[in-house]
């Protein structure tokens, strides 16, 4: 097992921390052109710049998470990778963990440099964690894996996601009877294992794909569940769908927050709502799930 340097506190301890303090939500910071005329900006590098340090201003110092999509920054080119250092800079300056929705996955060398542009400590884009593909194989992050170890970084990992195409590949049976899902999520627990109070690599599990009792979420690292709001589900379904792994969960939540923009006030207290829903809701879950498996009788599994 592997350990973080002394000087350095792992993601998965400030994360846990994060949510704690602050309530487990993670609010997407997604630029696309639609949603910025809808806060009557122009799709260009002003009207981009504007609604990235308005979420900020609004948000940073509230939510555990912000997740900014760089596609939507990298569309504008040098000019929108350069607003986008500057979200990440001031987010984090401002206290809120930056998880960059990036979607990384290479071999090699290629690996090793997508991971140094996010999370090697003085890199622009340095970033509390990661999001990665492991389609190219688990073992091909091993240069994200192994930078994430020393800089105290994170990464989230795709494995179960909740886009109807993903099924073909996430819910394929290898030769050894485990889908392509559980094999990802058999990995994490493995590089998670004896991490306190949690793992710093987790897995992207869709809040859309309802029951999932037959996968093991146990995996001792955080579940980034994207789906609430404008992709259908909502608080009220998340233990149903993560049983007693809810209680790691960081529901995302893009549009569902982002459509009260541009008035900083109403997009406090649209973040506000969802963040005391799902913190409601996960407590309610996990003791009833807890309640639920007590039982004399009972059958133990997800609720």
């Amino acid at each position: 097992m592997k350990s973080h340097p002394t000087s350095v506190t792992p993601f998965g301890a400030r994360l846990r921390r994060a949510m704690d303090e602050r309530g487990p939500l993670c609010v997407g910071i997604d630029p696309h052109a639609s949603l910025l005329a809808e806060w009557g900006l122009d799709d260009d590098i002003a009207g981009l710049e504007r609604f990235s340090r308005t979420v900020v201003a609004a948000l940073a110092e509230r939510v555990a998470v912000l997740k900014p999509q760089s596609a939507f920054f990298e569309r504008f080119g040098s000019r929108g990778v350069a607003v986008l250092e500057k979200t990440v800079e001031e987010a984090r300056a401002a206290g809120a963990l930056v998880v960059m929705d990036a979607k990384r996955g290479d071999i090699g060398s290629t690996m090793a440099a997508y991971a140094e542009s996010f999370l090697r400590k003085d890199a622009p884009l340095f970033s509390d964690a990661l999001t990665v593909s492991p389609y190219l194989g688990f073992g091909a992050l091993a240069p994200a894996l192994e930078l994430a170890w020393e800089s105290g970084a994170g990464l989230f990992v795709l494995a179960l996601t909740s886009n109807p195409e993903g099924a073909e590949i996430q819910h394929a049976v290898r030769p050894d009877g485990r889908t392509v899902g559980a094999t990802i999520l058999a990995h994490l627990a493995t590089e998670n294992a004896g991490q306190e109070p949690l793992g710093s690599f987790g897995a992207v599990v869709g809040a859309t794909l309802g029951d999932l009792s037959s996968y093991d979420l146990e995996v001792n690292g955080p579940l980034l569940a994207p789906g609430i709001g404008a992709q259908g589900a909502t608080p009220a379904d998340l233990p149903g769908v993560f049983g007693a792994a809810v209680r790691n969960v960081v529901p995302s939540v893009s549009r569902g927050v982002l459509r009260h923009g541009p008035d900083v006030v109403t997009l406090r207290d649209a973040a506000e709502r969802f963040a005391d829903e799902i913190r409601a809701t996960v407590e309610s879950g996990r003791d009833g799930h807890e309640d639920h498996t007590a039982a004399p009788g009972g059958a133990s599994g997800a609720s």
